[in-house]
């Protein structure tokens, strides 16, 4: 072992990865089968520090940078690239998008970095990989929500956008108009399209008015939880199951629920 951490990690990959003395589940993996595991820990990290649990969040970050060792061992064997190449791009990158920080750019806020800088060097960047498409850089894996707002920011960049957000609520209107009338049709095809016309129109209006929908909905689905699992502590402290309990009851102990949090807020 060496007596740099990460040298010492990189080491430990080499040795998982060793056809003849490794460990077989590593050798047999490639890209795309650790793929889903490197998505899995980059959602870890965001739920340790959504728990703000700091103990947590420094093992997830050594298990997601086990991801990039990962991925640059194999591209290392391969021959394409290696850790130090992953290192030295990313460096490259940082400072060319920070012009105002490693050159003579001027900021005035964090809002202008990423509304004007960072578009810009993005842009600088997408010109160098000869796109065909402004949408070109936006991953096909990230998560629904996370990608239509990525591709409604690139779509935007260009001037094709609202030039004010309230027309996007009316344009949900008439989308939701459209999904009554699919649902009246009995169309199954045409409901599923109506749907996601609804939800990509709710999310554009939410990045227009500075709203993450991701976060948006993740803390959402967390208050969903929290009042849920208090209608299963107030069904158990009175001795009741969901199947001896009416939508009328659990309406009543969520509302209750839902007060509970107002007051303590």
């Amino acid at each position: 072992m060496t007596s740099k951490p990460v040298d010492d990690l990189l080491a430990v990959m080499v040795r998982l990865r060793d056809p003849e003395c490794g460990c077989p589940w590593d050798i047999v993996q490639d890209f795309k089968s650790i793929a889903p595991y490197t998505i899995e820990e980059a959602y870890e990290v965001a739920d340790a520090i959504e728990q703000g649990d700091m103990a947590a969040l420094e093992d997830e970050l050594g298990d997601l940078l086990l991801q990039v060792v990962y991925h640059s061992q194999m591209a290392d064997e391969a021959g394409h690239f290696n850790f130090d190449d992953v290192a030295a791009h990313v460096t490259a990158k940082m400072i060319h998008r920070h012009p105002h920080v490693f050159g003579e750019a001027k900021a005035a806020s964090a809002a202008d970095v990423e509304s004007r800088i960072w578009e810009e060097q993005k842009a600088k960047e997408s010109r160098k990989k000869d796109q065909d498409s402004v949408l070109g850089d936006v991953p096909l894996a990230l998560p629904a929500v996370l990608r239509a707002q990525k591709l409604q920011k690139r779509a935007a960049r260009v001037g094709f956008e609202w030039p004010e957000a309230v027309q996007v609520l009316d344009k949900l209107e008439e989308e939701i108009q459209e999904l009554r009338q699919a649902i009246a049709n009995k169309d199954q095809a045409n409901v599923h399209e109506e749907i996601g016309d609804v939800l990509f129109c709710v999310i554009n209006y939410g990045r227009m008015i500075d709203v993450d929908c991701e976060t948006a909905l993740r803390d959402v689905n967390a208050k969903f939880e929290r009042r849920f699992r208090g209608i299963e502590r107030e069904l158990k402290a009175r001795g009741k199951t969901f199947d001896d309990t009416t939508l009328d009851e659990m309406e009543s102990i969520w509302i209750a629920e839902k007060l509970k949090e107002k007051k303590s807020a």
